[in-house]
């Protein structure tokens, strides 16, 4: 194994992160299995696509609405604690569907309304598994944290589907929701398992704080570090990241396929997107010029993959349009964990988790409109166009802060080149002390010392 493989994985050293990975890995492939069957059972029961869209929409919905509030339980509640009960309570909604299916008093409401009911327990579950990964690896190894997640979730996403395929081929559709219910106990195992005296929790915010969402907005707003990745997410997480619509689309009209055409090109991408997660684990280090160059790959690949003529072409497309995807969103993460304080980390990964996985009903019915009206390309396009305005823009607010800290060092008017300003732009998020409490912050006892601010 090379040097650079073994550092994707180093931490797996940390005991508690590999117990979390053992159980995340089996929940997560449930999950995608789980998906597959209700969209299948939708269709099934319907014949609408309209139904399929709407229930692909209830299932990010919650988190848009209500996302920010469950990052505040995440900052208020030990985050073990949350995980556990949002686990349990995760399963139940699998379960009911699993009996009635087998049953067969299933109805498409019941279908919608579970589907709704799981979102809700994921709008607490997100935010709170995303700031948890710090508490566990600590900040020197968070990055490699989170993109030893991005390859879980991805592997999942490969893994899932193809069971999914061979239980309703087998079995029908009813026990993939069985086996997604029993997939929770492994995260339930994982998180009994954990050493508590291993963990470094954040310090809890204020239990009756008034305005502490509020709070949060206007802290991220003040602190460009957190403002400019936000940003760039809520662009690509909205207009980009709409691949379970564009696939399908692309399969069926622009190759004139079918499932297996779907199947090619899905795990075309999601092998791209192991591997630059695991490139990323193995560099180990985010800053500015990382999240522009990651936009920048993504928004053009996007736009080579609306060119490719045939489907090996448009395949081999997808690999690196997948790495640049992951890369891209494991730098945001990983910076945003960093950036914010840990008081506020929670909320924080709760505002990430909306741009990026709440846009979803918003930007899923644009690029079907695009794809189903227009051309599938068009909506691929759309995917670009995102990737590319997020690096222009994040180039730009990145340019004036570091041009802000350097007024002076160059003779007034002398013009920069493109690279010269670019360069200028610090690799790595630089580290400054807290800034001072406004009246609805957290204590300064609340706050964490390692800090990471705008660029220097």
């Amino acid at each position: 194994m090379s040097a650079a493989l073994r550092r994707s994985f180093t931490s797996l050293a940390v005991p508690n992160y590999r117990r979390y990975f053992a159980g995340q890995i089996v929940s997560l492939s449930g999950n995608w299995m789980q998906v597959v069957a209700e969209m299948w059972l939708v269709l099934t029961l319907t014949g609408s696509g309209l139904a399929v869209g709407v229930t692909s929409a209830l299932q990010f919905l919650p988190l848009l609405l209500f996302g920010a509030w469950g990052g505040l339980l995440a900052d208020r509640l030990p985050k073990r604690t949350v995980l556990t009960v949002t686990q349990a309570l995760m399963a139940l909604p699998a379960l009911i569907l699993g009996v009635v299916t087998l049953g067969g008093a299933v109805q498409p409401w019941m279908v919608f309304a579970l589907v709704f009911t799981r979102g809700l327990v994921n709008s607490v579950d997100n935010p709170t598994r995303q700031s948890f990964a710090i508490e566990m690896v600590g900040a020197d190894r968070v990055v490699n944290a989170v993109s030893l997640n991005s390859v879980l979730i991805h592997s999942a996403r490969i893994i899932g589907p193809a069971g999914a395929g061979i239980v309703i081929a087998t079995l029908g559709v009813g026990p993939c929701f069985l086996l997604n219910a029993a997939s929770f106990a492994a995260m339930l195992v994982a998180l009994r398992a954990m050493d508590p005296s291993e963990l470094r929790p954040a310090p809890a915010a204020a239990r009756r704080q008034p305005g502490a969402v509020r709070a949060a907005v206007r802290y991220v707003i003040r602190t460009p570090a957190l403002t400019i990745p936000l940003g760039m997410m809520a662009v690509v997480g909205t207009l980009g990241y709409n691949f379970q619509v564009i696939l399908p689309l692309l399969a069926r009209f622009s190759f004139d396929g079918g499932a297996a055409t779907y199947t090619a090109l899905a795990v075309a991408m999601g092998a791209g997107s192991v591997i630059g997660a695991l490139a990323a684990g193995a560099h180990g280090r985010v800053g500015p010029r990382l999240l522009i160059a990651a936009a920048f790959g993504f928004g053009s690949a996007a736009l080579v993959a609306a060119l490719a003529p045939t489907l090996p072409l448009e395949m081999a497309v997808l690999v690196p349009l997948g790495a640049a995807s992951v890369t891209f969103a494991a730098g945001v993460n990983s910076a945003l964990q960093l950036a914010a304080e840990p008081a506020m980390r929670g909320r924080v990964m709760a505002l990430y988790s909306m741009v990026f996985l709440g846009s979803a009903p918003i930007g899923g019915p644009i690029a079907g409109w695009l794809g189903e009206s227009v051309d599938p390309r068009a909506a691929l396009v759309l995917t670009g166009v995102a990737g590319l305005t997020a690096a222009i823009g994040a180039w730009i607010a990145f340019q004036r802060q570091a041009a802000a800290r350097t007024a002076g060092s160059r003779p007034a008017g002398r013009p920069r080149r493109w690279v010269a300003s670019f360069s200028a732009i610090p690799g790595e998020f630089a580290r400054r002390p807290p800034v001072a409490a406004e009246a609805d912050d957290p204590p300064a006892s609340d706050r964490g010392r390692a800090r990471v601010s705008e660029p220097a």
